[in-house]
């Protein structure tokens, strides 16, 4: 029997079946994949999220599997390392906002104890249901992705606006945007709930 996913979902790609499947919209409260989402997120900027998932284990390697404290003692020669790597996006925005960004995440570690529960404070620690019905009725930011992008650029982040923002709040859980027909959407609302 086939299983009735998002619309968006490439089902020709396996690694897109995959992060649909098992990840997207899974509340998470790891901090280290937390901080490799939202620098994942950041990359997505002005591509597709396919192309971000087709390159994502090669952004592991070079990232030093997103260890914020590892990321954040990057040098211009690991930047100049990390523009002659064809396995990830070359932008040197995009990876000097990822160091800036790690700086900035670990302060927030520091303030607040984890980025988990700074970050899920924004929605009360309960996800937001959106009962998405089709791929049209997906928004691409919201009132509070403009807040929390807000709140994160006056701590110091950068590449990081509200459409970004709203797409890691459906990335971590924060919202499940599943459609409701999907198969995951009742999974993930009832995994919210318990």
């Amino acid at each position: 029997m086939n299983k009735k996913r998002c619309a968006w979902v490439n089902l020709s790609n396996p690694l897109y079946i995959r992060y649909h499947d098992k990840e997207w919209g899974v509340p998470l409260h790891d901090d280290r994949r937390l901080f490799e989402l939202l620098i994942l997120e950041m990359m997505q900027a002005g591509l597709s999220w396919e192309t971000v998932l087709n390159k994502r284990e090669n952004f592991r390697e070079v990232f030093e599997d997103f260890d914020p404290q590892k990321v954040a003692s990057f040098t211009e020669q690991d930047i100049l390392r990390l523009l002659s790597n064809p396995g990830i996006i070359r932008n040197r925005r995009k990876i000097e906002a990822a160091i800036n960004n790690a700086r900035a995440f670990m302060k927030i570690q520091q303030e607040k104890g984890s980025f988990d529960y700074y970050i899920w404070d924004f929605v009360n620690f309960e996800p937001i249901d959106n009962h998405v019905s089709s791929a049209e009725d997906l928004p691409t930011t919201s009132p509070l992705a403009k807040k929390v992008s807000s709140e994160l650029r006056k701590r110091g982040m950068t590449f990081i606006g509200p459409t970004i923002i709203y797409s890691y709040m459906q990335a971590i859980g924060m919202v499940n945007d599943h459609e409701i027909h999907c198969f995951r959407y009742e999974q993930i609302k009832n995994m919210s709930s318990k």
